[in-house]
């Protein structure tokens, strides 16, 4: 990731350009709900592989997008952490008021994960499982910049409103024809443009978010002792992104009584859309059904 400063943000805002869409839903046939969360400066269709996935093994699958994500970067830029997880949040009471019963699972990619969890902390009752995609409580992988150790400094001034990586190769992808297309946007994209980020994500990451979820993990560390729902963690072991002491983290805090980690071998962080993504989808599919599968049985006890 390269660092890039300016003053002239506000230049680039294009406040009166409407969001194409919030996300998609693909309705399912067996009963069950899974809520698919995309990550920080994402988009819901970097999940869309593995959602269309679960929906042919019968699940109704629901991708939001975060808050003000696809809109101009400034407004993206200022939204605070509570924000991204509301919108994560309405999107699960919709879920629960269309699907009662349940069983409601919840899963996301890199901080899309660390949202599922919260929403198996504070709806322990009505979240039947949690599957974690590389999730990244810590930026610490191969690809991230060496300077991040400086980055708390910037935390407390305005300054961190005017700074911004630029994503740079491999982008998350392993795989060399998917990280080409995904390079042909990114290489060209400059900080005012929107309507591509709305498919592929922003090409640039401010830093007030390195801050924002800063915030968010010193609130999910303290939960995560309180979290007893299945949990399983799917992470890259060469992800770029964050290593594998993200999943482990998770693993040892969480006091869940079903959890597991999976690791993958020829991926990196966007493991959705990586080269092992059936294989994500499989592990997903064969961990909902056991939990969908124990979640049917207890409601046939008298």
């Amino acid at each position: 990731m390269s660092l890039k400063f300016t003053l002239n943000i506000k230049k680039f805002s294009q406040a009166n350009e409407k969001l194409l869409d919030k996300g998609f839903f693909l309705r399912g046939t067996n009963g069950s709900d899974i809520l698919l969360i995309h990550g920080l400066t994402g988009s819901p269709y970097e999940v869309g592989f593995v959602a269309k996935f679960l929906n042919r093994q019968g699940y109704s699958v629901t991708c939001p997008r975060l808050a003000n994500h696809g809109g101009p970067i400034e407004i993206l830029r200022d939204t605070p952490w509570p924000a991204f997880y509301q919108s994560v949040r309405d999107t699960f009471q919709q879920i629960k008021s269309r699907n009662p019963q349940g069983p409601i699972f919840v899963s996301g990619l890199s901080v899309g994960a660390l949202f599922s969890l919260l929403l198996a902390y504070e709806f322990p009752q009505s979240t039947t499982g949690v599957s974690c995609l590389a999730p990244t409580v810590f930026y610490d992988g191969w690809n991230c910049t060496k300077w991040r150790f400086l980055l708390p400094l910037a935390y407390g001034t305005f300054l961190k409103k005017y700074f911004y990586f630029k994503e740079e190769p491999p982008y998350g992808i392993k795989n060399e024809t998917i990280r080409g297309r995904v390079h042909e946007y990114y290489n060209q994209a400059k900080l005012e443009d929107t309507f591509q980020a709305r498919q592929h994500g922003y090409a640039y990451y401010p830093v007030t978010l390195l801050y924002q979820h800063h915030l968010l993990n010193k609130h999910l560390v303290k939960k995560l002792s309180q979290i007893r729902t299945p949990v399983q963690l799917i992470q890259a072991y060469d992800d770029d992104m964050s290593s594998t002491r993200n999943s482990q983290f998770i693993y040892d805090r969480i006091q869940s009584e079903i959890k597991e980690i999976k690791m993958l071998y020829n991926s990196y962080h966007i493991i959705t859309a990586d080269q092992e993504r059936e294989t994500v989808a499989k592990e997903m599919t064969r961990f909902f059904d056991q939990l969908r599968s124990k979640f049917e049985n207890k409601k046939k006890i008298p």
